[in-house]
């Protein structure tokens, strides 16, 4: 295992492509990140109290588009390899076919959560930074975003796990498929599209079924830090359901990868 994994890092740190995507993500979430927070003023309200911003969430927001570079990282991890035939030399030289999509979930999951514990702190500092020049002060109800805040943490760690989650949905669906530009449509779809079906069909029904069912949005709920009570789903249970789907395909994808031909 310790070898299988050595040769699947060495793969995705000898790819540009990987370096480029994991940057990307990092600038993508803290540039959206600090764009949102700049947006919002306590000027726009009444009150600031009465603005009743969840300023953790808003800070989180870069994550709505940097999941999106993290499911091609995890597309492409498999999905290459079927490109360009190089799969075969893959279980040519290790042949136990779940220690290759162990090795390359293990690889994924690591390379992911380092950009994006990088992606989450940069962006909470940013919004730290920002946020009391636009009215979210201590003095009217809105403390400073810091890590030793419970409910801080827990967005901030979900958030980390929610990219982690979606570069293993991109693996997941890579090892189904058998094509990049597939898994990677299919991913998006799921993420972006499905919510925006539910909103176009304008049925308050069909928008709380979606939210907490479909991928995206029930994953985001761990991100919301107030009124808790008006989510569709909980924090945790919601990341649950995006765990369902990303290890659900994974683990289907690795009963059909252990018997198909390459």
């Amino acid at each position: 295992m310790t070898w299988s994994f050595h040769a699947e890092w060495t793969k995705l740190r000898t790819l540009p492509s990987s370096w480029l995507l994991l940057a990307a993500t990092v600038v993508l979430t803290v540039a959206v990140g600090t764009a949102s927070v700049s947006a919002v003023t306590t000027r726009d309200c009444l009150t600031a109290a009465a603005c009743h911003e969840d300023t953790v969430k808003l800070s989180l927001t870069g994550v709505w588009l940097g999941q999106a570079t993290i499911l091609i990282l995890g597309a492409l991890s498999m999905g290459a390899e079927y490109g360009t035939g190089t799969i075969r030399a893959t279980l040519t030289a290790t042949p136990g076919r779940s220690r290759v999509l162990a090795s390359k979930a293990a690889v994924l999951a690591t390379a992911t959560a380092a950009a994006g514990a990088l992606a989450i702190t940069a962006s909470l500092y940013a919004a730290r930074l920002i946020l009391p020049g636009n009215g979210f002060t201590p003095a009217e109800g809105y403390p400073l975003l810091t890590l030793t805040d419970p409910t801080t943490l827990r967005a901030a760690v979900g958030s980390v796990l929610c990219l982690i989650l979606i570069a293993v949905l991109g693996l997941g669906l890579a090892v189904l498929l058998r094509d990049t530009a597939g898994a990677i449509t299919l991913g998006l779809g799921l993420l972006y599209v499905v919510p925006l079906l539910a909103d176009l069909l304008g049925s308050a029904t069909w928008k709380d079924r979606v939210e907490r069912w479909a991928p995206m949005p029930a994953g985001m709920a761990i991100q919301v830090t107030r009124d808790l009570a008006r989510l569709p789903i909980g924090p945790w249970p919601g990341l649950g359901v995006l765990a369902a789907y990303a290890l659900g395909l994974l683990l289907v994808g690795a009963a059909i990868f252990r018997w198909r031909d390459a």
